[in-house]
């Protein structure tokens, strides 16, 4: 019988250039079932993946999996391996997964046009074809629209194998996930129950070693205050004992101070200040034995400033191709210096069209715009993150400052040489910020960012005085930050047309 099961055996990891270790002495072990990966930016979840799947190996320790595993990898630069053999196969499991995930046959002809939704459904698609033992996916519902998402959780649903799971859709890993491995660099827990009940667990954690820390930095100030009061009697008693001074003939004091030392009276003070430190000592101890995470105040200050011209852009009506046989239909659109506006759509219908027509259009300086795309392919993200080390100290510590308020660790990052794609993105907005834009445009600003990140942006966005434009599916990020809809839908349930109206 196969062994369906992920061991990790004191595991030591790190990257040639880091100067601290990515993991250390890391153990678990994963049985059949989803377990959610859960973790910072650049804290290693892409990593720990990557070593569960045998692509990675480990300076120290063990780690045993099952002989057929696959990784989903975040980027979907390229087609997937064996794309072409899953859209000419002619099996029903075949089939069956090609119409869970809507995969067309046309996709593989045209992969540099499709949408990045399109890209990663294609991906697991491929994936779960194969029949794998053990899957690792990172961040599956980047760029799915709600339905495609549906269509996701159902077909990982029925996955049996042992699954790791990277992503920021609470709600998939509420649905999906029995477990939850929380990553703190370089510790790694395991916390029962899905997302929701793992992060209460962890919260609970967290209060009660704060309580315990504030108990203990009470009692070792308490030892102190103590102690220096017994360091003082014990200084009194040693001069109270000593003949020093005295007169060669005063033999009264003499002897009370011969008597005190037969008696051991002079020296009490003294055994109860060698008594005092030893406990000073273990709760010094105790105090420092006791660590509680690092948190970091939500929100960014973002210093925009508000456009003096009466719009920042204007767009004559228009239709816009899509593909050979498809287009957007847009009316005249413009945008004032304070709007702010959320574009939806399902995937494949424009939204990303109509950015770069917009791009064309603006009214405002280059170095006044903030732009954040859709996906960032590797060569970019080299050059950004080279870009940013050089820098000069005062704004690249101005920068690193917004990236650490975004729950990613400043230090690490600039160690790197492949930034992740969350924190690519961290970088392009706090360049943004520093630049004090007018216009702030940000295509699936979500995705690719951990769950704590996500809730900073949205205040951080929510603060800006400046223009706002945002592409997303995530409706709850939508609602509270967006005050116009440009929603694109099927210009006819008959066409392949799609039209876009004012809401």
């Amino acid at each position: 019988m196969r062994d369906l099961s992920i061991q990790f055996h004191n595991v030591n990891f790190s990257y040639d250039r880091a100067t601290e270790a990515l993991f250390q002495d890391v153990s678990f072990h994963l049985a059949s079932g989803w377990t959610a990966i859960v973790g910072a930016n650049g804290a290693g979840k892409s990593s720990l993946l990557k070593l569960a799947m045998g692509i990675l190996d480990p300076q120290q320790g063990q780690i045993t999996f099952p002989d057929h595993g696959i990784y989903c990898r975040q980027r979907t630069d390229h087609a997937p391996d064996r794309f072409f053999e899953l859209i000419n196969a002619t099996d029903r499991h075949a089939f069956r997964i090609k119409a869970k995930l809507g995969v067309e046959d046309e996709w593989f002809e045209r992969w540099n046009s499709l949408s990045h939704g399109e890209r990663k459904r294609a991906q697991i698609a491929v994936a779960l074809w194969q029949r794998p033992l053990a899957l690792a996916v990172d961040e599956p519902t980047n760029h799915l629209d709600t339905r495609a998402q549906d269509h996701l959780f159902t077909a990982l649903s029925d996955f049996r194998g042992v699954g790791m799971l990277v992503s920021h859709d609470r709600r998939l890993l509420d649905k999906l996930c029995q477990q939850c491995l929380f990553i703190e660099p370089p510790r790694v827990i395991l916390r029962p129950g899905n997302y929701s009940q793992g992060l209460h667990l962890a919260c609970t954690e967290i209060a009660t070693a704060k309580k315990q820390r504030e108990q203990a930095i009470s009692e070792y100030a308490r030892l102190k205050r103590t102690s220096s009061k017994r360091r003082g009697a014990a200084s009194q008693a040693n001069r109270l004992r000593s003949k020093g001074g005295l007169a060669k003939r005063d033999h009264d004091a003499r002897e009370k101070i011969d008597s005190a030392r037969v008696s051991g009276k002079d020296g009490r003070a003294g055994s109860q200040l060698n008594q005092l430190q030893g406990r000073l000592s273990q709760a010094h101890q105790k105090m420092e034995a006791i660590t509680v995470k690092k948190e970091y105040k939500l929100g960014i200050w973002m210093p925009g400033a508000k456009s003096r011209r009466n719009v920042l852009f204007n767009l004559p009506a228009a239709s816009l191709p899509l593909n050979a046989d498809s287009y957007l239909n847009v009316p005249e659109l413009n945008m004032q210096p304070d709007d702010r506006i959320g574009i939806t759509g399902v995937n494949g219908s424009g939204k990303s069209t109509l950015i770069r027509q917009i791009l064309k259009s603006l009214n405002i300086a280059q170095s006044q715009l903030t732009y954040v795309p859709q996906e960032i392919d590797l060569s970019a993200s080299q050059s950004i993150l080279n870009q940013a080390k050089e820098l000069p100290n005062e704004k690249l510590g101005k920068m690193m400052t917004v990236v650490s308020c975004l729950g990613s660790r400043p230090q690490r990052l600039l160690e790197s040489t492949t930034p992740s794609p969350g924190e690519v993105r961290k970088l392009l907005l706090a360049t943004g910020i520093a630049n004090v834009p007018h216009l702030i445009i940000m295509d699936e600003p979500t995705n690719h960012l951990d769950l704590p990140s996500i809730e900073c942006l949205e205040q951080a966005l929510s603060d800006c005085p400046c223009g706002l434009i945002l592409v997303s599916h995530d409706r709850r990020f939508m609602d509270a930050l967006v005050q116009t809809r440009w929603h694109i839908t099927k210009q006819k349930k008959t066409s392949k047309d799609y039209i876009l109206e004012q809401q």
